[in-house]
């Protein structure tokens, strides 16, 4: 292997290690944020297990759009150093 495929894979790793970190944060801190949010005005049961779902789907799916665009910033960041 060499050396510059392995910075390569190296450099894969830890992007895909960041993704993850920064993915599951973003979701955590959608989680966080939902927690505010009056379910029981759209939902007939919001304690009940459908309700509960419910809300972690919103969660991940929150934390999926807010995680992509950081991640996509971060490239559009890395993309700006090859320009200069």
């Amino acid at each position: 292997m060499g050396e510059n495929a392995l910075a390569s894979f190296s450099q894969t790793g830890v992007f895909g290690i960041l993704s993850m970190v920064i993915s599951l944060g973003c979701i955590l801190l959608s989680w966080w944020a939902l927690q505010n949010l009056k379910l029981d005005l759209i939902i007939r049961h919001p304690q009940s297990p459908q309700g509960k779902m419910l809300h972690v789907l919103l969660a991940i799916v929150l934390g999926h759009f807010v995680a992509k665009f950081m991640l996509d910033y971060i490239g559009w960041s890395q993309l700006l150093r090859m320009g200069f």
